[in-house]
């Protein structure tokens, strides 16, 4: 028995891991036939907050998409995996990365498309923040993103305090004009 199967606040990598599979069609995409890029978004959002799910067994809202590289276009009539799981489980959020490779259907070829941070919150049917359970990291790449993510949301947190700053700086210049 594993230390996360005896522990049931505690849940593995593994057990998050998500994956959804698209076709392009027309309606996807833009004028030179390529995938639209809030239309991938919207696949990213999806398959994140499938991790998300998993990992807290509770209702979860989309908090922020942190960061997303666009690496190159996906055509019409590509097959679009997106790969998620949780990176890391804080209080009531947690950070779930997404990976997205395209397969062109007449070649075969599969390329690396896009990656993508989001951060899900945990909540209950009135709203209210839900605890989630902590994460195991087991793999030497899954502790990686598992550090990665705490760094991330330092970051997150120090550039939500700039802002907040620089609008009450503005406020005050504003009050006293």
């Amino acid at each position: 028995m594993s230390s996360a199967a005896s522990r049931p606040n505690v849940r593995t990598v593994a057990s998050t891991q998500s994956e959804m599979t698209e076709i392009i069609l027309p309606n996807d995409t833009n004028t030179l036939g390529n995938l639209l890029g809030g239309r991938l978004m919207h696949f990213i959002d999806i398959t994140g907050a499938m991790a998300a799910y998993r990992h807290s067994r509770t209702h979860v809202v989309t908090a922020a998409m942190d960061h997303i590289d666009f690496i190159r276009p996906v055509h019409l009539g590509d097959l679009l995996t997106l790969k998620s799981s949780v990176n890391r489980a804080f209080s009531s959020s947690m950070e779930v990365g997404v990976k997205v490779w395209a397969e062109n259907t007449r070649t075969g070829e599969i390329v690396h498309v896009a990656s993508a941070y989001l951060v899900f919150v945990a909540i209950n049917q009135q709203g209210e923040r839900q605890r989630v359970p902590e994460l195991l990291p087991e793999s030497a790449d899954e502790i990686r993103r598992y550090e990665g993510a705490l760094r991330r949301r330092e970051h997150r947190e120090a550039e939500a305090a700039r802002r907040k700053q620089a609008k009450i700086a503005s406020a005050d210049a504003t009050a006293s004009v």
